[in-house]
């Protein structure tokens, strides 16, 4: 992609989307040829199923429309992704080298097979159909038992394939202490009678907290249906409009380069709904841009990586895991987007208060303005809001978030055809309704594996127990209540960082939720912000050291080392790190998700604001509007961001006066060295 150029940027190829729509996935097969006609029109087939499912949904239930979903998807997932066992290399044949096809191998073919048969074998009609394997729950017959055990095996394996290895470790951890938890010493905490493995397979295979739980649920209703706009929004050119709208809009400022990043990064989130695969994106536009002004590549990693994770945090496309919170709380998804709103505010301004403090520590020049302005941009691409738009006002009105999204689907297929070169014809509607299945996939892998961790610790009790030794941890340490929660809350914030470093930011947030959640609830946390505590922190794996997904995909644009681009990315995100602890430790911390009198939301917001101000002076050693901050001074924004942070009256006056002190030891020493007042933050060069 390239900056604007001309009156009308948007080229848009006929070639399937370039952005990856999920990004707990690993690189997936360029299938072509038949077989990759094929994979294209059974995902066509599959997304024709999500959309009647919409308006006409299945006569016999929910459960029986996640068995066809499933028996859609599961199969390609062996057809798409790779094995990741050795294949057969590259050789020399006459002079010529031939290369392996990239295509699904025997072992591929045969385990897509098998998956369909498992999927499709409750509906089996020599045994009762689907009304008679309902009424064998509980009492499964060996055959059930078989085909089960199979498809278990197959879920493992899809999810190993589509994420690695680390989530199928967790799952098979889960089953062994399902199968093996009745051997343990009965008065430990996490002792249970024990299940045998038919058991298990029961709760798995013919239960609502197993394969067919809410995860697959909220993937087959909810989240295949982004996916699917955002593959439209993409081939109807909003993808290169917004990156253009980002470059124009700022072009007449020094901190151009890093506010377009930054903006850029916000709006293409609403197509991709990805964190890595928007850095991605968003820095191969950027980085050129970037490296003019004067950014070290790892400064500039860092601020893409962090941009990109906006775009999971941000309204009104949230990622995956933010349905599962609207289907665990029982709420609709534009209350969901209500709470994140506030705290999407906070996250975008600690960036940009970043970027415009490195615009004066690192000496950002301007960079070349395009000739095409925001205002004539917005003229003449502008409908492609439209339809994020149309989202919310629908949601508002009353819509499920199911038609709303179909809704602005169809509406942003219609206004391709305002640009002829993002025309999109029935080829290249199949295409777009292709991609955004195949862009599920990951996804389905993961909820479908994550039922095999729902339904133990539903069988076992294990959240329930793992809350209560959390519990107990802290209060081994004290007594008083507000220490054992503000304890509690620091081990949960650890846990859940060390979880998202090994498995997707989904498994990460059902996983968290299922066992830290209770904890929460249990010291009289409300459910909103204890669920979005959790959402959060799922979230930021991607910017956490040492795995970081987003600064390794920023890092690999730039050319920077890798870790530095890791911490880099850490301080531009600090502040989506620690509001997250805000909702759950005061009273006050929920008027942070809108939740609450409107003075009490101004006032806390307010608060906040000042709090982002104090680790923006922390972490980049400059006092907006004064200069350079000194240790002092770093230190005293430091303490200033997390007491202010805390939301109550004594611990906000010691917060603010720390921000005072430390802005004045910073204009003291300025005077002393005799510098001259720097412009303010947000002036144009």
């Amino acid at each position: 992609m390239s900056t604007v150029e001309d009156a009308e940027p948007v080229a848009v190829s006929t070639d399937p989307p370039a952005v990856h729509y999920d990004d707990e996935e690993r690189p997936a097969r360029t299938l072509t040829g038949r077989v990759g006609l094929g994979v294209a029109v059974v995902a066509f087939a599959a997304a024709l199923l999500v959309l009647w499912q919409v308006f006409r949904p299945l006569s016999q239930g929910s459960q029986f429309y996640l068995i066809v979903f499933l028996a859609c998807t599961l199969p390609l997932a062996f057809l798409v992704y790779r094995s990741g066992l050795p294949a057969s290399r590259s050789r020399q044949v006459e002079g010529r080298q031939l290369r392996t096809l990239d295509r699904p191998t025997i072992p591929d073919w045969l385990l897509a097979a098998g998956a369909l048969l498992v999927c499709l074998y409750p509906l089996n009609p020599l045994t009762g159909g689907y009304d008679g394997f309902l009424d064998r729950q509980g009492l499964l017959d060996t055959p059930d038992v078989i085909a089960g055990a199979v498809m278990l095996v197959l879920v493992v394996e899809a999810c190993r394939r589509t994420t690695g290895l680390a989530l199928p470790v967790v799952c098979l951890g889960f089953l062994a202490y399902g199968y093996y938890g009745g051997l343990l010493p009965q008065d430990w905490t996490i002792a249970h009678s024990g299940l045998d493995f038919a058991q298990i397979v029961d709760a798995l295979y013919n239960s609502g907290s197993g394969f067919y739980g809410t995860p697959l649920d909220v993937a087959a209703t909810y989240i295949v249906l982004f996916t699917i706009y955002g593959a439209v929004l993409d081939l109807s050119g909003a993808s290169r409009f917004f990156v253009d709208l980002s470059v124009a809009a700022f072009r007449k400022s020094r901190g151009a380069a890093g506010r377009t990043a930054v903006a850029a990064g916000f709006l293409l989130g609403t197509v991709s709904g990805s964190g890595t695969a928007t850095a991605v994106s968003v820095g191969a536009v950027t980085w050129p841009m970037l490296r003019r002004a004067g950014y070290p590549p790892e400064q500039a990693g860092g601020m893409l990586a962090a941009a990109g994770v906006g775009a999971i945090l941000s309204p009104p496309t949230l990622g995956a895991a933010a349905f599962i919170v609207a289907e665990y709380l029982d709420v609709s998804y534009l209350t969901v987007l209500g709470w994140a709103m506030i705290p999407t505010v906070l996250y975008y301004l600690g960036i940009l208060l970043a970027v415009e403090i490195d615009v004066r520590r690192f000496g950002v020049r301007a960079v070349e303005a395009p000739a095409t302005g925001a205002g004539r941009l917005l003229l003449r691409f502008g409908y492609h809001f439209s339809s994020l738009v149309l989202i919310v006002v629908l949601l508002a009105a009353g819509q499920s978030a199911t038609r709303a999204v179909v809704y602005a689907t169809m509406l942003a297929a219609g206004l391709s055809f305002l640009d002829r070169r993002a025309w999109l014809t029935p080829q290249r509607l199949f295409t777009a309704l292709a991609a955004g299945v195949r862009g599920v996939l990951p996804v389905v892998a993961v909820c479908t594996a994550a039922g095999i961790i729902t339904a133990t610790t539903t069988k076992t009790g294990l959240g329930a127990q793992l809350a209560s030794l959390l519990v107990s941890g802290a209060r081994a340490v004290t007594d008083d209540p507000a220490a054992v929660l503000a304890l509690t809350v620091v081990l949960a914030a650890v846990a859940l960082a060390v979880l998202g470093l090994a498995v997707p930011v989904t498994a990460s947030f059902i996983i968290g939720w299922v066992i830290i959640g209770p904890a929460l609830l249990g010291l009289g946390v409300p459910a909103p912000a204890a669920a979005m505590f959790v959402f959060y922190y799922s979230v930021l794996s991607e910017v956490t050291p040492p795995t970081a997904l987003a600064a390794v995909g920023a890092s690999a644009i730039t050319g920077g080392r890798t870790v530095p681009t890791m911490w880099q990315a850490l301080k531009y995100a600090l502040p989506a790190f620690l509001a997250p602890i805000a909702f759950v430790l005061t009273e006050p911390g929920e008027y942070l998700l809108g939740r609450g009198p409107v003075t009490g939301i101004v006032w806390t917001t307010a608060v906040a604001i000042l709090a982002v101000g104090g680790l923006a002076v922390a972490t980049g050693a400059w006092v907006p509007g004064i200069g350079p901050a000194g240790t002092a001074s770093r230190i005293l924004g430091g303490i200033a961001g997390l007491l202010l942070l805390y939301l109550a009256p004594g611990t906000i006056a010691a917060g603010v006066a720390a921000l005072v002190l430390a802005a004045g030891i910073a204009l003291l020493q300025r005077r002393r060295r005799g510098l001259s007042r720097t412009e303010p933050i947000g002036g144009a060069a």
